[in-house]
């Protein structure tokens, strides 16, 4: 074996410079047709919603047909009509306007994709000229998290990640610009993640953006073809939604323990999130059959919070995108919000249900109001331990919730030997003696 002659020694004060890695180990940089991931475009389809890829292609023949259609009224006999003023369509659509709708259409169409790459290019602007961008230097343990999920996703590269001003508000997304990627973590979501306060909720968001760029959801000619679906009302938001479970579930496959600290962090906020009993939340997913709640659902972007705790609990099949989980898990001792008023419990019985309730509350498990960093609540019990109790006065009709191993959605194949992080602890193997 021969070994190189010593280079010089590095002068005092000086970093020796990082080994490089081998030319094997450096995965080929990311090309228009081989993906962000090592996984290739389509990436990992076992992982994904299985509404995803459906209405995906939905969303690319909407858009062949727009552009079809504003080809044709470009170059054919309809642009010199509208040109001309000549009446080509039935009075009751003149009346609407339709024929500025189409001169407007003609126009905007075909400007899409310029707008959308200038606009990803100033956000992203944006971010290397205000935001702090994480790295071995700076918030290195987020980066940390980010480059783990991006080895443990296929990334090609390592993307960008910044934190930014947060000012009140609990957010994180993902983007890119050509071939490049980053995501963006709020200071305030950032802060959950300290040594004391909720670190693995932080890597679940992290893992869940990274996800988002692991699967392809943000790049440049799917936003492009998305864009006329986005504009459908309730398939637009289905569309939107799936991706999220996607992420979800990427979040969850590399962060699996911060799930309900992330369920927490979503509804309770950054200081309440530790007295969030993500059970009930989940429960509720089930339990309230509301049209109302429903329309909630279908008109966001995101699913509600209680269908998406319900869906990071039972890892047994897809996340709902269209109507609310079912299997009642408990009755609750307040009904739910779609019934009678009449149904509601009187004041006195209210203060009852109270009194039950402390009397079998965890010692140390009242005074619900928050946890900051540099207090001691080593008085009180685990943060992880109240999100994830039983609901107190819950009449459990099967508190079932189903174990590892983790399955990425209901037809994908299962791996890892992860437990599920809401259901209760499972007592250590015995050894044999």
């Amino acid at each position: 074996m021969t070994t190189q002659p010593p280079g010089p020694a590095p002068q005092p004060g000086t970093q020796p410079p990082l080994p490089a890695h081998p030319a094997a180990e450096r995965p080929r940089r990311p090309r228009l047709f081989n993906g962000a991931t090592t996984d290739g475009v389509r990436g990992r389809r076992r992982i994904r919603h299985p509404w995803e890829l459906p209405l995906l292609w939905v969303g690319v023949a909407l858009a062949v047909t727009a552009y079809g259609l504003w080809a044709s009224i470009l170059t054919g006999p309809a642009w010199r009509a509208l040109e001309n003023e000549e009446q080509m369509l039935p009075d009751w659509l003149e009346d609407l306007g339709a024929a500025d709708l189409l001169i407007q259409f003609g126009l905007l169409l075909p400007l899409i994709p310029i707008i959308l790459w200038v606009a990803r290019a100033m956000m992203y602007a944006q971010m290397r000229a205000t935001a702090v961008r994480m790295s071995p230097t700076q918030f290195p343990e987020g980066y940390r998290m980010v480059a783990e999920a991006a080895q443990q996703f296929g990334m090609r590269r390592v993307p960008d990640a910044y934190v930014q001003m947060g000012s009140g508000v609990l957010n994180a997304f993902a983007s890119g610009h050509g071939f490049r990627r980053f995501v963006v973590i709020h200071s305030d979501m950032f802060e959950v993640g300290g040594r004391t306060r909720d670190p693995e909720a932080l890597r679940f968001v992290i893992g869940h953006e990274v996800g988002h760029l692991a699967a392809g959801h943000v790049s440049y000619f799917r936003l492009v073809f998305m864009n006329v679906l986005s504009m459908i009302p309730i398939l637009g938001t289905a569309f939107s939604r799936a991706q999220e479970f996607t992420a979800d579930n990427y979040g969850y496959d590399y962060a699996p323990a911060g799930a309900p600290g992330v369920m927490g962090v979503l509804s309770g906020g950054k200081y309440l999130n530790a007295e969030v009993n993500v059970n009930e939340l989940a429960d509720r997913a089930a339990t309230d059959p509301s049209l109302f709640v429903h329309i909630v659902n279908w008109l966001s972007t995101h699913p509600v919070t209680t269908w998406r705790a319900h869906a990071l609990r039972d890892r047994s099949k897809p996340g709902s995108l269209w109507i609310r989980p079912g299997g009642s898990m408990f009755s609750s001792p307040l009904p739910p919000g779609h019934t009678f008023s009449s149904k509601y419990p009187t004041p006195g019985d209210a203060l009852a249900m109270l009194d039950a309730a402390a009397a079998r509350r965890p010692v140390g498990a009242d005074g619900q109001f928050g946890r900051f960093p540099g207090a001691d609540y080593s008085h009180r019990p685990d943060m992880r331990a109240l999100q994830t109790s039983a609901p107190l006065l819950a009449d459990r009709t099967a508190y079932v919730i189903p174990h590892g191993p983790y399955r990425a959605d209901a037809k994908g194949t299962t791996h890892g030997a992860e437990k599920s992080p809401y259901g209760p602890p499972t007592p250590p193997a015995q050894t044999p003696s």
